[in-house]
């Protein structure tokens, strides 16, 4: 069984933020699937999240999105989280569901509607007040159909007002993440569409504005574990949105289509020192289950992560850094490919038994009864869904 004693210290330190979102129903661009036990409340989105934390130890904080999971005491919201073991993590705003948000949010060339769409993300602010949140993620749908259908340079400068005055009303112990996505639902471009222009807006705001990389928002053929490096070593990667896809934003489990990739990306975050003693990264879920169950896709999903963030800590270094230094490529490519190729199952199920954790998270929350159990009690009313 492989010795994980070297990077305990590492990997003691692994978090990973579930969404409420995951915990609703979901589908495809054509149709979204009702399931049985699908949380009606956020109340009941955090009690799913809770399982997650309870089986793996991996999933403290459970991110909220606004307004899906708007309610009327975010204090006694957050008292709730923590009674379950858990608390309120990010919280995301929403510009793109509201029928002034048409043309554009916090682009819009209307001060009115951008207006509606700054008050929307000081009203979030204040809900991070409230929850104990740290991070305000923004992703923008803003974007244009059509050459010449709008001005792309005045949606920019209208992108860096709207978020100055946002990033004025943070808190000091708070901060604003901007998410990219090249395409989606604007098709012609996107006013944040990579990690280029979410970085110049957000460098041109301070230390507490950093950039969301979500794993699926990429060209095919991306190298996206550059871009993690190199926004690590620019000191403006804030957080992940982990997922997984074949052939656009799929939004599934993370690792299933290419768990290498996954791989490749936990080398350069631990190259970066994203797992250091300090570290303000954030890693955190990003998905949809839409024919899986939800609460053991979060469970395999946080173990997915945990495994190749496992093999990446086992990298050696030191041999690697030979291999480089000497020009060998074949043994450089090897040695990355040995840690790849690493079982560290055994291993991390030691782990968990010696936090009184059980071995195999997934049999034990099938074995505990919950799914039978939410499927009973959670009977009448609406089921959380997309928009709701």
């Amino acid at each position: 069984m492989t010795d994980l004693s070297a990077i305990e210290e590492q990997l003691n330190r692994l978090e990973i933020e579930v969404p409420s979102w995951a915990y609703g129903n979901s589908g495809t661009r054509f149709k979204v699937f009702a399931t049985e036990g699908t949380p009606r409340t956020v109340e009941e989105k955090i009690a799913d999240a809770a399982q997650v934390n309870r089986h793996t130890g991996l999933a403290p904080a459970v991110a909220l999105h606004i307004p899906w999971d708007k309610h009327d005491d975010y204090a006694g919201l957050r008292q709730y989280a923590a009674d379950l073991g858990v608390q309120i993590g990010t919280i995301n705003s929403n510009t793109f569901q509201d029928d002034q948000y048409k043309f554009g949010s916090l682009t819009h060339h209307d001060p009115a509607v951008r207006r509606a769409a700054i008050d929307h993300h000081l009203e979030c602010i204040e809900i991070m007040t409230a929850t104990g949140s740290k991070d305000l993620k923004i992703w923008l749908a803003d974007g244009t159909n059509y050459p010449g259908q709008q001005d792309m340079r005045q949606r920019q400068d209208s992108l860096t007002e709207s978020l100055e005055e946002i990033y004025a009303a943070l808190g000091d112990e708070q901060r604003m993440v901007l998410e990219y996505k090249f395409f989606e639902p604007a098709f012609y471009h996107t006013d944040v569409p990579d990690w280029g222009t979410s970085y110049a807006q957000v460098a041109a705001l301070g230390d507490k504005a950093k950039v969301c990389l979500d794993t699926g928002h990429h060209a095919p053929g991306t190298n996206i574990e550059f871009i993690v490096m190199q926004l690590l070593r620019l000191g403006k990667l804030g957080s992940f949105d982990f997922n997984s896809r074949f052939y656009a934003d799929d939004d599934l489990i993370v690792g299933a289509a290419d768990p290498f990739q996954l791989f490749r990306i936990m080398v350069e975050v631990v190259r970066g020192g994203g797992l250091d003693e300090g570290s303000d990264l954030g890693l955190m879920l990003d998905q949809c289950h839409n024919i899986e169950e939800k609460v053991p896709g979060q469970i395999r999903s946080v173990l997915n992560v945990q495994e190749m963030t496992a093999r990446a800590l086992l990298l050696d270094q030191e041999a690697l850094s030979a291999a480089r230094q000497s020009n060998d490529v074949l043994a450089a490519h090897q040695i990355f490919m040995d840690a790849f190729y690493t079982d560290v199952r055994p291993a991390l199920a030691a782990w968990r038994e010696s936090r009184n954790l059980p071995a195999d998270p997934m049999a034990a929350y099938l074995a505990s009864g919950y799914q039978d159990t939410i499927r009973a009690e959670r009977q009448g009313g609406q089921q959380a869904s997309w928009g709701a």
